[in-house]
């Protein structure tokens, strides 16, 4: 059994206009960065791209934002990326805003088949517009659905051919869920190892959830943006 693939051209042909992707990242850390640019090559339209973020300007999802790419956007944090910010207010694009935790325990569901589940958070606000609400222990909560990519496009740091994972630290974040949430999922390494470079108890991604891996190379990883304001001491 052998899932490598060259680079991400091999995979990136599947990908069609109107695909839903989950982008595996969290804020500027293990951020596909090859299927990104590949993505950006062949031009694929009208996506719907599940994030924890939109990336930030010039960078990650942000490319595709800027090229047009992206037709919604399913996210829980949009204030890194400016640009973004204008397609939203202009009506350009499609945006769906959930709390952090729902967004990821909804593909968490996806992944497990668990088609909805209740949570207490959102209850009240314009989260919760348009959807049961049950009480449960006296507390009310709000029904979920669970959220299915078509493709997941996930960063890793280590792996090897048979597809499991290895994340490094934050970037383990959203990767790792993504990865059980969708039909097709690929991966990008940063070191392809040979079988029995990873200990079994260190993979925190087993194969069997990955269709294709590569080793991915030129990567940027850029720091985020550091606070606007001057602090100042008293």
């Amino acid at each position: 059994m052998d899932k490598r693939v060259a680079n991400a051209e091999a995979v990136i042909g599947r990908v069609n206009d109107g695909a839903t992707i989950l982008m595996g990242a969290f804020g500027v850390c293990g951020v596909p960065e090859n299927l990104i640019s590949a993505l950006l090559r062949q031009g694929t339209k009208n996506l719907t791209v599940v994030s924890n973020n939109p990336g930030t300007d010039g960078f990650g999802v942000g490319l595709l934002l800027e090229n047009g790419q992206v037709k919604k956007m399913i996210a829980s944090y949009v204030g890194s990326n400016k640009f973004f910010e204008r397609l939203v207010l202009s009506g350009e694009i499609e945006m769906e805003l959930n709390p952090q935790g729902t967004l990821a325990e909804r593909i968490r569901a996806a992944g497990a088949g668990i088609p909805a589940f209740f949570t207490p958070t959102g209850y009240g606000t314009m989260v919760a517009e348009g959807k049961e609400v049950r009480e449960f222990k006296g507390r009310p909560h709000v029904l979920e659905s669970s959220l299915r990519g078509d493709f997941a496009f996930i960063k890793a740091w280590k792996g090897d051919r048979w597809g499991n994972l290895v994340y490094r630290k934050t970037a383990r974040n959203f990767n790792a869920v993504m990865a059980t949430g969708a039909d097709y999922v690929v991966a990008e390494v940063e070191e392809l190892v040979e079988l029995g470079g990873i200990d079994p108890d260190d993979i925190h991604t087993p194969g069997i959830f990955v269709d294709a891996i590569f080793q991915g190379a030129n990567y940027v990883k850029p720091t985020e943006p550091g606070p606007k304001r001057k602090r100042t001491d008293k």
